[in-house]
């Protein structure tokens, strides 16, 4: 499984834009699929909830990459 740190600026960032901010998909529309299909796991479980806050510490699973917010 590939890692990747996302440092953020703000205090969280939703799930959707994180996975458009690191390139693992194309556009808002897709990731909403993607994420309600079950595809996308938070901290280890599975989350369904496209606009799910994250804050730095949260590890995002997807499609073999691992996102670490920052």
């Amino acid at each position: 499984m590939e890692k990747q740190t996302i440092s953020i600026t703000t205090e969280f960032i939703k799930l959707e834009s994180l996975l458009k901010l690191a390139n693992l998909v194309g556009s808002g529309g897709e990731a909403k699929v993607l994420i309600q299909d079950g595809q996308v796991s938070v901290n280890g479980e599975v989350c369904t909830m496209r606009g799910k806050k994250l804050r730095p510490g949260d590890v995002v699973s997807f499609a073999g990459e691992e996102l670490q917010v920052q």
